[in-house]
């Protein structure tokens, strides 16, 4: 089939196409060198305004259509909320004129679902310590059906071909289907699907590993004992967000490990974080697994309550990935 005809692939490219601009215009707005050590601010409001209005967007395509999002208007609604509530309104106004701060928090609650047998879910901003740094972040939406991902859609306004950093640039645009392959295409201008497949590197002394840019984000003390044990002597590539699994996708990566920190030793994934990234690695050839090697279940609600931390990899050294964590967390 022709998948860019596909009225849901085309919502999800739609969607995450105007997501990702509208959040890189609030970045650019009102992050800026002054922001105190803390001040959320600024993602806040594009994590709200994201999912306002591609919640809208579904409703409007899709009545029926069940979201799974990250937010909740609830902090809105508070006193304490109101100056994040009017910039909110006001760059939902830039899509939808004429929208009522109570539309907006009612089109942000259409993501408050449990999820069901078909859902989408949604991450609107990942990456909340590099979209303050003005630096990496993703918009993540992904179609789930029976448990499965089945079309993921990642928009990312700080890298070039789905891999190169390029801060303020054309951005990336990245689509998987299942069954049908990854793709990237500019975020910022109409052009051609260009197919990603993964690394073909089977050396694990030269496999590249991407790391998140927060150290608070991982168990570090594992993380050196496993790339010790692989032999991996290169520096990580460090990067916030789920535009990891896009340059993984590219073939400009080979590992990535989401390891349980030794602060939260009871975290759980939660599935926005993970859905749309899944299937951009798995149907670019490569393959996602937790930590003991078991494929990831999102038939348990909001989170990965049946898996333990995630491995990333190009599929060829997974195995040997896998066994290194093992070995070192005996």
């Amino acid at each position: 089939m022709d998948i860019f005809k596909d009225s849901k692939v085309q919502f999800a490219i739609d969607a995450v196409r105007e997501a990702a601009i509208l959040a890189d215009r609030v970045q650019q707005e009102l992050v800026v060198e002054s922001l105190t050590k803390g001040d959320r601010s600024p993602v806040t409001v594009a994590d709200f305004t994201a999912q306002a209005v591609i919640a809208e967007r579904l409703r409007n395509a899709f009545p029926d259509a069940q979201l799974v999002g990250e937010e909740s208007s609830a902090d809105l609604r508070e006193a304490e909320g109101a100056k994040t509530s009017k910039q909110v309104t006001q760059f939902v106004n830039t899509v939808f004129e004429g929208t009522s701060e109570k539309e907006v928090w009612e089109w942000i609650d259409q993501g408050d679902n449990e999820p069901g047998k078909a859902f989408w879910t949604l991450d609107p901003v990942d990456g909340t310590k590099g979209f303050l740094r003005k630096e990496q972040y993703a918009v993540a939406l992904a179609l789930i059906e029976d448990g499965e991902v089945q079309i993921g859609a990642l928009g990312c306004p700080h890298i070039r071909k789905g891999h190169q950093i390029d801060i303020g640039g054309e951005g990336s645009l990245i689509l998987a289907v299942r069954g049908e392959g990854s793709w990237v295409r500019p975020l910022r201008r109409e052009a051609e699907w260009k197919a990603l497949s993964v690394s073909v590197q089977t050396d694990r002394t030269r496999a590249r590993l991407l790391r998140s840019a927060e150290a608070a984000h991982t168990d570090l003390g594992s993380m050196d004992a496993i790339a010790q044990h692989l032999g991996i002597g290169s520096d990580p590539v460090r990067m916030d967000s789920q535009a990891k699994y896009s340059v993984l996708a590219s073939g400009e990566g080979e590992l990535l490990f989401r390891l349980i920190s030794p602060k939260s030793p009871d975290y759980k994934e939660k599935i926005w974080d993970q859905a749309a990234g899944s299937i951009v690695v798995e149907e670019a050839g490569g393959r996602i697994s937790d930590l003991d090697g078991r494929d990831l279940d999102f038939t348990k609600g909001r989170m990965l309550l049946n898996n333990r931390g995630v491995l990333a990899s190009n599929g060829l050294l997974h195995n040997e990935a896998l066994q290194a964590i093992k070995a070192t967390q005996a």
